[in-house]
C-alpha cells in the first residue's frame, strides 16, 4: 500500500506525513503540539485540550495547529498513543507469567497516573508506534510459550481489557471518595487529590457502602449467600483499610490463572481449531464436553 493510500493520522502517528510543502519551514511541529496537549490534559484534564487551548499555550492560532493535526478527534488519537511512550518493561522472574504480570501492571499504573487516558474515546485508539513497541514487549515475553499467534494476540488483548477495566474501578472509585471527601470537609470543589489525607479518602471509598447497604438496610432473610461472603472477608476491608495494590494483584493472579491453565490444557493435547469452526469459540460452539480447550474434537 502506498503512502498516499494510508489514512493521514495513521502516516502522521507513523511519521510518514512529512512537512508541509508550502512556506517557510514550521516552528511547530506534530510532536510538540501532542505534547503540549498531554501536559495540558496532565495538569488540568482531558476537558481542558480543545485545539484553541493548545495554541494558545503554544503561542499561536489554531489556525496554524490544523497544518500538522487536522483536527481534535486527530489529537486525541495521537494522544492515546503519545500515553504509551514512557512505558517500559519492569524487571520481572524471567518466566513468561511474570512478564505478564509485570507488562500489565506497568499499564495499570500508567493509567493511574494520568486519569485521562481513560477518558479517550476507544475510537481515538489507533494503532501507533508507541502501542505497537509495547505490544512487541508482550509478544516477546510469550516468545516461548507453546501458543499460535491467534491465541497469544486473544491473551494479549485479554489483559489490555483487564487493564482498562481495574484502572477505571480504582480511579472512579478514588476520585468519588475524594468528593465525599471534599463535601464533608466544606472544601472547594477542585480542591487537588494530593491535598487530601490520604488515609480519609481511603476510609471514604464507596465500595464500602456495599456491606454497610447489606447489614443495614437489607432485610435478614435476604441475599444470604452474599452475607456469608461479607461474613467471611478479612476485617480491613470491612473497616475501609483497603490495600488497592493487593486488590490488583489479586485480580491479575486470578485472570493470569486462566491463562496459565489454558497454557497447560495446550501443551497436554491438540490446539482447539480456529474460530468459526464449530469447536471452541467458534459461532457454533455448544459446550460439548468433547469441544472443551484440551480435549479431542470429536470426530
Amino acid at each position: 500500500m502506498d503512502d498516499e493510500e494510508v489514512p493521514a493520522t495513521l502516516r502522521r502517528l507513523w511519521g510518514r506525513a512529512g512537512r508541509p510543502r508550502r512556506g517557510p519551514k514550521p516552528a511547530l511541529s506534530t510532536d510538540r503540539i501532542v505534547r503540549t496537549a498531554a501536559d495540558l490534559a496532565d495538569a488540568e484534564g482531558l476537558g481542558a485540550v480543545s485545539m484553541a487551548r493548545v495554541a494558545d499555550v503554544l503561542g499561536c492560532t489554531a489556525m496554524a495547529l490544523y497544518r500538522h493535526v487536522e483536527s481534535k478527534d486527530e489529537l486525541l488519537a495521537l494522544l492515546a498513543d503519545h500515553i504509551a511512550e514512557p512505558l517500559t518493561m519492569p524487571e520481572h522472574a524471567g518466566d513468561w507469567r511474570s512478564g505478564l504480570e509485570a507488562w500489565t501492571r506497568a499499564q495499570i499504573d500508567a493509567a493511574l497516573a494520568r486519569p485521562w487516558f481513560l477518558e479517550l474515546p476507544l475510537a481515538a485508539a489507533r494503532i501507533g508506534p508507541n502501542r505497537v513497541r509495547w505490544m512487541e514487549e508482550a509478544f516477546a515475553v510469550l516468545a516461548e510459550v507453546d501458543l499460535r499467534g491467534d491465541e497469544k494476540l486473544a491473551v494479549v488483548g485479554l489483559l489490555a481489557q483487564h487493564v482498562l477495566a481495574e484502572a477505571r474501578v480504582q480511579l472512579e472509585t478514588t476520585l468519588a471518595a475524594a468528593d465525599d471527601v471534599r463535601r464533608r470537609r466544606g472544601l472547594p470543589a477542585d480542591t487537588p487529590l494530593s491535598e487530601l489525607d490520604p488515609a480519609e479518602v481511603t476510609a471514604a471509598n464507596p465500595m464500602h457502602d456495599f456491606e454497610t447497604v447489606l447489614h443495614d438496610l437489607a432485610a435478614p432473610g435476604d441475599y444470604p449467600h452474599l452475607k456469608a461472603a461479607l461474613a467471611d472477608m478479612p476485617a480491613p476491608v470491612l473497616t475501609g483499610a483497603r490495600d488497592p495494590d493487593a486488590e490488583i494483584d489479586l485480580g491479575l493472579g486470578l485472570v493470569l490463572d486462566g491463562v496459565e491453565a489454558y497454557v497447560r490444557a495446550r501443551s497436554a493435547g491438540p490446539p482447539p481449531r480456529p474460530p468459526g469452526d464449530g469447536t471452541v469459540g467458534g459461532p457454533r460452539h455448544h459446550g460439548s464436553r468433547d469441544d472443551r480447550i484440551g480435549d479431542r474434537p470429536a470426530g
